[in-house]
C-alpha cells in the first residue's frame, strides 16, 4: 500500500507526539484488559504495570529488529488459559514469570535455529495462498470481541470466542448477555464512522490521526450520554463509568498525580513464601503449561510480520530477518513480564492502525513505547484510558480488526481462485479456523487440559500446507515473482499523491 511515512522517515517531533499517542491508544484497552483478567484469577495485575511492560517490551523488539519492524507490543490473549492454570496451582507470581520466560525462551531457541537454517522456506512453505487467509483469519477471529464491546460496553462473549478461536482456551469473564443495549451499538458505530469520517473526508492532518478524532469523539458522546442518564436516572444512558476517577483521587494524595506502577518482579519478591514452593517439579508443570503455547504461536507470528510487511512493502521475514523478530519478540515478552506479568506479542490494533494511517515511521512506536512507561507513573491518565467505555474501543476495533481482515484478502489479489487446487487451500483455512478446530494430545492431570492443544490458527495453518502440498504434488513453490522484494521494488517507484512533506532525516 501508499505509504505517507515509511519507516525510518521522520515526522516532526510535534507530529511525533501525536501519532504515538494515537498507538497507545489503539493498544491501552486490550493490554490493560488482561491484568484485568489476570487479577480475576486470583493475583493482583496492575494495568499500569502492564503498560509499561508494553513499552519497555516494545523498545527491546524495536533494538533486536534494529527498527525495520513498525510494531507495537501488548499484553497477549494467548496465554489467559495458562496463568489461570498456573495460578490454579497456586504458583504465584513467580508461576507466571518464570512460565513467560520458558515461552521467551523458545522464541529465542527458535530464532537461534532459523538464523543457521535460514528463513527463505517460510516464504515456500506459506506462500499467499496459505498466508493470505490466515492473516484474514486473525482479524476475522477478533471481530466476535470488537461487536461484543459494541453491543455489550464489556465484550465478555467476544473475548471468549477470540481466546478460543486463537488459543482454544475458555475465558470467563464478568458480563453476560444481558448488558446488551441499543445506546452502546450507537455510540460504538457513532465512533466509527468519525473513524471512517477522519480517514476519508478529513485534512491531510485528520488523515493521520483518525483514532484520536474517533475515539475522541465517541467518548465526548458516551459522556453527555451519561450526564444525561445520572441527570435523569436512566441507567440506560449511564455508558461511561466514572469509577477509575474516583478510585485515583478519593481520597486525594501525591499518588493522585504520581504514582510508580505495581511491577510484578517486586510482588513476585514480596509474596515469596505465600504460595506453593518453586522447586524441580513445579518448575517442570509450569514449563509444561506454557512451552506448547509458545511453540504453536510461531504461526500467528509469522502471519503477523508477513501481513506487517505487505503493508509497509517490505519482507520483514527476509529484512531483518524471521529469527531477529523471534528474538525481538521472545526478549520483548521476557522483559514486558517482568515489569508487567504478562507476555508481549505484536498487536493486531497496532498493525492496522499503520494500515489505516499510512504512518510506519518506527519513530512514532519507539516514541509510543516511551510515552506508555512515562505515562504508567502519571494517576490520571492512566484513569482517563480506563475509563474509556468499550463500547467506544469496540467501534475503533470494527475498523482495526477489519483492516487486518482484508489485508490478508489483498494479499489473495495474485491467487486465482478459479483453480480448484488454490479454491480447496483457501477454504480448508478459513472453515477449519473459523470453526475453531483445535487438535489435542493427552491429558494433564494437573491443569485439567490437553499437555498439548494446537490452536484452531495453528491447525488451520497446518491444514492449509497439508492440502497445498497434495494439490501440487508435494511442490513448494514461492509466489511469482519469486520474492516479495520484486514487489516493493515496483510499489516503491509509485508516488504518493498530496502526501504531507515530510521532515529531513
Amino acid at each position: 500500500m501508499k505509504l505517507i511515512y515509511d519507516v525510518h522517515d521522520k515526522p516532526r517531533w510535534s507530529q511525533t507526539i501525536v501519532f504515538a499517542f494515537q498507538q497507545m491508544i489503539a493498544i491501552m484497552a486490550a493490554t490493560l484488559l488482561v491484568p484485568m483478567l489476570v487479577s480475576g484469577f486470583g493475583l493482583e495485575a496492575d494495568p499500569a504495570a502492564a503498560l509499561f511492560g508494553a513499552g519497555i517490551g516494545t523498545l527491546v523488539y524495536i533494538l533486536c529488529t534494529r527498527g525495520k519492524s513498525p510494531v507495537f507490543l501488548g499484553s497477549s490473549f494467548t496465554f489467559l488459559g495458562a496463568y489461570a492454570a498456573s495460578i490454579g496451582q497456586n504458583y504465584g507470581y513467580w508461576g507466571m514469570l518464570i512460565g513467560v520466560l520458558f515461552a521467551g525462551l523458545v522464541y529465542v531457541v527458535i530464532a537461534l535455529i532459523i538464523k543457521i537454517v535460514g528463513s527463505r522456506w517460510v516464504n515456500k512453505l506459506m506462500p499467499a495462498v496459505i498466508i493470505g487467509p490466515i492473516v484474514t483469519l486473525i482479524g476475522l477471529s477478533l471481530s466476535g470481541t470488537a461487536t461484543g464491546w459494541t453491543a455489550s460496553n464489556g465484550g465478555s462473549h467476544a473475548i471468549e470466542q477470540a481466546a478460543k478461536l486463537l488459543d482454544g482456551t475458555d475465558v470467563v469473564v464478568q458480563g453476560s448477555a444481558s448488558d446488551y443495549s441499543l445506546v452502546y451499538i450507537i455510540v460504538g458505530i457513532f465512533t466509527f464512522l468519525m473513524i471512517v469520517i477522519a480517514s476519508v473526508k478529513g485534512t491531510k492532518g485528520m488523515k493521520l490521526i483518525p483514532f484520536i478524532v474517533g475515539i475522541g469523539a465517541g467518548y465526548v458522546l458516551a459522556l453527555i450520554l451519561t450526564l444525561i442518564g445520572n441527570a435523569a436516572n436512566v441507567q440506560a444512558l449511564q455508558i461511561l463509568s466514572f469509577d477509575p476517577f474516583k478510585e485515583a483521587f478519593s481520597p486525594f494524595g501525591i499518588t493522585s498525580i504520581v504514582d510508580y506502577p505495581k511491577f510484578f518482579f517486586l510482588k513476585a519478591i514480596q509474596t515469596n513464601g505465600t504460595f506453593a514452593p518453586i522447586d524441580g517439579k513445579a518448575i517442570a508443570n509450569i514449563a509444561l503449561i506454557y512451552v506448547p503455547i509458545a511453540v504453536v504461536e510461531l504461526a500467528q507470528h509469522i502471519a503477523d510480520h508477513k501481513n506487517l510487511g505487505n503493508i509497509i512493502n517490505k519482507d520483514l521475514i527476509t529484512d531483518p530477518g524471521l529469527d531477529k523478530t523471534l528474538m525481538g519478540d521472545g526478549l520483548g515478552s521476557i522483559v514486558g513480564a517482568a515489569f508487567g506479568g504478562a507476555a508481549n506479542t505484536t498487536y493486531g490494533e497496532s498493525i492496522g492502525c499503520v494500515a489505516i494511517t499510512g504512518n510506519a515511521s518506527i519513530r512514532t512506536i519507539g516514541v509510543a513505547g516511551i510515552g506508555c512507561m512515562l505515562l504508567s507513573f502519571f494517576t490520571p491518565f492512566v484513569a482517563l484510558i480506563n475509563s474509556i467505555p468499550k463500547c467506544v474501543m469496540g467501534g475503533a476495533c470494527i475498523a482495526l480488526y477489519g483492516f487486518i481482515a482484508v489485508s490478508g484478502l489483498q494479499m489473495l489479489k495474485r491467487v486465482d481462485l478459479g483453480e480448484n487446487k488454490n479454491l480447496f487451500v483457501v477454504s480448508a483455512i478459513l472453515v477449519t479456523g473459523i470453526g475453531g478446530l483445535t487438535l489435542d494430545f493427552g491429558f494433564n492431570k494437573l491443569t485439567g487440559s490437553p499437555v498439548l492443544q494446537i490452536t484452531a490458527l495453528a491447525t488451520a495453518l497446518i491444514v492449509g500446507i497439508v492440502t497445498n502440498l497434495i494439490v501440487n504434488n508435494g511442490k513448494l513453490q514461492e509466489d511469482e515473482p519469486s520474492s516479495i522484494s520484486e514487489h516493493v521494488k515496483s510499489m516503491s517507484e509509485v508516488d504518493i499523491p498530496d502526501a504531507p512533506k515530510k521532515a529531513k532525516k
